[in-house]
């Protein structure tokens, strides 16, 4: 089974993850972008450049670092479970104000060879907890963007789920993130299970 995690930064997503790898050992744990030694410059470009990159050029880096996470992760791993933090959700949520979404969507197909999550798990947040969130920590060049930024990704991200229900086939758990990280997790682990 291929699951990924879903929301903004700050929302808990890499907690979750790490309270799993205890839970599922046999796991495939990943994430995107950075999943791969090609991911991990890709990311590293992407997310802590001093440069103005092209809309056009960051999409197809997002879409690099994706065909090699598929070719060297998700692949060889089929038959495994496979848990990800992120995924070409994200990449058409980030994306979506400066191309059409149904692009993106092939795009992502594309570089994926159209192999899509079974399950998805989408953590939410309120305004405050985000920027409570965000205060704390050393901000990358996507995270410096601010906390209206990161409100309309994460509408963004509710209405990529919407949209892919008519594209694909998957179940959807989608979590309060101001829920006490111990409830979320016995809730993500029943819906794994």
């Amino acid at each position: 089974m291929y699951v990924v995690f879903e929301g903004i930064d700050c929302v808990g997503k890499s907690t979750q993850i790490e309270l799993l790898k205890d839970c599922f050992k046999q796991a495939i744990f990943t994430a995107e972008p950075g999943g791969t030694e090609l991911g991990k410059h890709l990311r590293e470009l992407l997310l802590n450049k001093s440069y103005k990159i092209d809309k056009k050029a960051e999409l197809l880096l997002f879409l690099a670092d994706r065909a090699q996470h598929y070719d060297e992760i998700l692949k060889k791993n089929q038959d495994k479970l496979i848990i990800s933090d992120r995924s070409f959700i994200s990449g058409i949520a980030y994306a979506n104000k400066a191309f059409d979404k149904n692009l993106l969507f092939e795009f992502n197909a594309f570089a994926l060879s159209h192999f899509f999550p079974q399950k998805i798990i989408f953590l939410k947040a309120h305004k405050e907890l985000i920027k409570e969130r965000l205060s704390k920590k050393k901000l990358d060049s996507i995270e410096k963007r601010g906390i209206d930024y990161f409100l309309t990704v994460q509408n963004e991200l509710e209405e990529t789920l919407n949209f892919l229900k008519e594209k694909i086939d998957f179940k959807l758990l989608k979590l309060n993130a101001e829920n006490s990280k111990e409830n979320l997790h016995q809730q993500i682990k029943e819906f794994l299970q």
